[in-house]
């Protein structure tokens, strides 16, 4: 078992009684701290800084070394998993994330690789092992994945998009491709995951950023029940947090999964939400927004958030990743209020 100097994050998971809120921050290790933009600037480029183990290790600590927070979360992209199964993708600036190929037949789909996590995925899990020998346990690794049907919009659309209307269409015109393509993305999760948890995570989190595109219907036929799957395989290894962006309508279904923590966006009101999810822990959601205020403005914010969740049961966060032009000590307001809280 291994010994944390600070597990408050980790107790906070999994419901035990905390003696403060714990806080980290989705896109911590990112473009708010210069000193991410130097080791982005030697790596290259993006894909670059992802691949490269050392440098992926050192942005990653970063935010625990510069910011004080909780947890560190591995520096890497939702998007690694496509290219591991035969989707290379390119990263543009000012553009995003663009895949040459995307998937448009069945054959398509059956063409995937099958993936083994030590040898498509190596960098990542190498990123894990050294990031946790060089942590010493001050604080937990959070791994992470995107949900399958976040990836099946970027597998099909090809690119970044407001509406993902064409990854949608397939929903209704190609459901069966649609199924076998979420299960073999499935798979290949559950693989990797399990794989960040063998390297060393202490809890992974699942991404649906774009669970809010959806209906209800559709997202209870197209992403919880992989979720779900994913869910099932994790939960007996370490704490799961899902966190799907824009679902404020599968709140009570996400009450049922086999997961620890759901992860609220600034849209989800917090005392409606405690009804609809009373079994699990919940993190968040501070709209990122509020970072641009003054001092004062973040700190009152951030209290009334707080007390809102009232410090039991609650794992301080964004409601989203804080944007990359935020202030770093904007941020560190937000940090620093969340740990003198007395609850």
């Amino acid at each position: 078992m291994e010994i944390l100097q600070n597990d408050l994050f980790l107790r906070a998971a999994r419901g035990e009684q905390v003696e403060r809120v714990p806080v980290w921050m989705m896109r911590q290790a990112g473009r708010i701290l210069a000193e991410y933009r130097e080791v982005r600037a030697k790596a290259g480029s993006f894909i670059n800084l992802c691949t490269t183990p050392e440098l992926a290790a050192e942005v990653t600590i970063q935010p625990v070394d510069l910011l004080g927070v909780d947890a560190a979360i591995i520096f890497s992209d939702i998007l690694v998993v496509p290219e591991a199964m035969g989707l290379p993708y390119e990263m543009i600036e000012a553009r995003g994330p663009v895949f040459p190929t995307t998937v448009q037949t069945l054959q398509d789909v059956e063409k995937l690789k099958e993936v083994d996590p030590e040898v498509e995925l190596k960098y990542v899990l190498d990123a894990i092992r050294i990031t946790k020998k060089e942590l010493n346990g001050r604080v937990p690794l959070i791994g992470f994945a995107g949900a399958p049907f976040t990836i099946l919009c970027y597998m099909i659309e090809g690119k970044g998009s407001k509406t993902f209307s064409v990854a949608k269409k397939y929903l209704y015109a190609e459901p069966e491709l649609s199924h076998k393509l979420l299960q073999k993305i499935t798979d290949t999760t559950i693989a990797y995951l399990k794989a960040q948890v063998a390297a060393g995570a202490n809890l992974v989190q699942l991404f649906d950023s774009w669970a809010g595109i959806l209906s209800p219907q559709q997202y209870r036929e197209f992403s919880l029940p992989y979720i779900s799957q994913i869910c099932d395989a994790l939960q007996a290894l370490v704490p799961v947090t899902v966190f799907a962006k824009g679902a404020f309508f599968a709140r009570r279904e996400m009450n049922a999964l086999n997961c620890s923590v759901v992860g609220l966006d600034w849209n989800m009101d917090i005392a409606e939400s405690r009804e609809m999810i009373p079994s699990k822990v919940l993190q968040g959601n501070l709209d990122p927004c509020v970072l641009y205020g003054s001092f004062s403005e973040i700190k009152k914010q951030t209290l009334e958030m707080l007390r809102q969740f009232g410090g039991q049961k609650h794992i301080a966060n964004l409601g989203h990743g804080v944007y990359p032009d935020t202030n770093p000590d904007k941020v560190r307001c937000f940090i620093d209020t969340v740990k003198e809280y007395q609850f």
